[in-house]
């Protein structure tokens, strides 16, 4: 992790977005920039780039709710209500600095009640129990069931290793799969994601590389980064007064007492946010730049899971 280095898109760089997710200049500029100093210092390095090197983007899990590659699309809405959020990211190479230009990014959330596309029976979110779950479970417990279990996990559980689920539904709102362009820039159009039992807001997301674009999607290759995106608490909260957020009767995990995200600011994937603070409900603007290893395979939850992941969190 610390032989790494991850580059933060300085004030030059472009994308956003105003109100209902139209595009705009600056959703990069509030990102770091080097001091005088340290740009003098890494001239040569940087050959007059306005970009700064900072930690590899941190791995984390794939969770039980990924489909691959299966909707190659930029606005992934559908006709889920939410808050509108543009999230404008970019892949570079952490040993290089350069961009990852062709990389097939995913990403995939939860709709603003906590329900996934193609889990919909599995979901938890809103509060209720899953559909079709049984309302007579047996009292009795196994004589050699793990006794450090948590116990208000979502069913599929899936937060360490394994745990993929099959879709149980042919929805797939909230999912999609881009092309990142020659600066190695990709952004998705889609909503505020929601909260379910045991994590906070977040939104998965996968890099692959070396694989081939076809007119029918995307091929072969393979996955160098598989990560998740956070919310500061402020956006959440405003998020959370605004309808349908604020209809989810779902007791809510915040950021500092979530199980993966690993508390390391942007190194853990945590966004820089642009929102109107007295009106959220006219959309967010994220943006995070992702420093990965392109000759790497990181495709589930491997060596790079950070110490404060559970393995039996939910993801």
């Amino acid at each position: 992790m610390t032989r790494r280095k991850v580059v933060v898109a300085g004030a030059g760089a472009a994308v956003a977005v105003g109100a209902g997710g139209a595009l705009a200049a600056g959703a990069f500029a509030g990102e770091k920039t080097p001091a005088k100093g340290a740009a003098k210092a890494t001239a040569s390095a940087s050959a007059g780039s306005a970009e700064a090197c900072y930690l590899l983007t941190s791995e984390t899990t794939e969770g039980p709710y990924y489909i691959d590659a299966d909707k190659i699309r930029r606005d992934i809405t559908e006709d889920k209500e939410g808050i509108p959020l543009t999230l404008a990211l970019k892949v570079i190479d952490s040993e290089t600095c350069k961009p990852v230009a062709d990389a097939a990014v995913d990403i995939w959330h939860c709709d603003a009640l906590g329900i996934y596309s193609g889990y919909e029976s599995l979901s938890t979110g809103g509060g209720g129990a899953p559909t079709g779950a049984p309302t007579d479970a047996p009292t009795g417990t196994p004589s050699d069931a793990p006794t450090g279990a948590p116990t208000g996990e979502p069913p599929s559980g899936g937060g360490g290793g394994g745990g993929h689920e099959e879709p149980t539904d042919d929805k797939r709102y909230l999912r999609g799969t881009w092309k990142t362009d020659r600066q190695g820039r990709v952004t998705f159009k889609t909503v505020f994601p929601g909260w379910y039992r045991g994590r906070t807001v977040h939104i998965h997301t996968k890099v692959h590389v070396d694989g081939t674009w076809t007119d029918a999607g995307y091929e072969g290759g393979h996955a160098c980064h598989t990560g998740q995106f956070f919310f500061e608490e402020a956006s959440v909260l405003a998020a959370a007064a605004v309808a349908p957020y604020s209809t989810s009767t779902t007791e809510r995990t915040t950021l500092t007492e979530d199980t993966i995200y690993d508390q390391s600011g942007t190194q853990g994937g945590l966004l820089k946010l642009k929102y109107d603070r007295k009106n959220i409900a006219r959309g967010v603007v994220g943006s995070i730049t992702m420093g990965v290893e392109p000759d790497a395979t990181h495709d589930s939850t491997d060596a790079g899971v950070q110490p404060s992941a559970s393995a039996s969190s939910a993801s």
